[in-house]
Formats: C-alpha cells, sequence, structure tokens
C-alpha cells in the first residue's frame, strides 16, 4: 500500500497527459486548411506572385503541419519539411477542393 501511495502522483499525472493527447486528437473529417489558406496555396500552386499574405499562410500551414522553421540547427531539415508539405497537400486535396457533383 505504501509504494501506490508514492506512485499515485506519477500515475495520476501519466493520466492526466494521455488524456490530454486524446482529447486535443483531430477529428476525421475536420478542417485543417482554413478558406484563406485554401485561397492563397491556391494561388501559389498556379504561380502567382508571391505576397506577404500568401506568404504568411503557407508559413501557418507549414507551422500546423509541424514544421518548426525558427530551429537554429535542424539536423532532419530537409525531411522535416518535406514531410510537412506532402501533409499540407493531402489537406489540400481533401480540404480546399470544390466538392465533386455526380
Amino acid at each position: 500500500m505504501n509504494d501506490f501511495i508514492k506512485l499515485f502522483p506519477m500515475i495520476f499525472a501519466s493520466a492526466l497527459v494521455l488524456a490530454g493527447c486524446a482529447a486535443s486528437a483531430t477529428p476525421d473529417n475536420a478542417r485543417h486548411l482554413s478558406e484563406t489558406q485554401c485561397r492563397d496555396l491556391a494561388a501559389l500552386r498556379n504561380h502567382a506572385p508571391p505576397s506577404r499574405e500568401r506568404n504568411a499562410s503557407e508559413l501557418t500551414a507549414l507551422r500546423q503541419a509541424g514544421y518548426d522553421p525558427s530551429k537554429w540547427y535542424d539536423p532532419y531539415y530537409p525531411e522535416d519539411l518535406q514531410v510537412a508539405q506532402r501533409r499540407i497537400d493531402g489537406w489540400f486535396q481533401t480540404d480546399c477542393q470544390p466538392a465533386q457533383t455526380h
């Protein structure tokens, strides 16, 4: 019983961390990109001239996808950037394409 009392705070803290991770999961049908991000990313993909707003949208999307451009030294660059870009490509396909009607 004495061991349980010593371990209880650690077990309780671990349970809270795991519950927080489960609660923060994104539902499958949730949007990842906003309408503005969709518009700006589509413009950049169609070779529109870059603008401050378009670059900010792209940077926000990269951060949402898990890329951190602020690291001074990133031993995983460019792989981590490419992973984030592929994730954004998938989001773009699901979030930004007009609904297909049959």
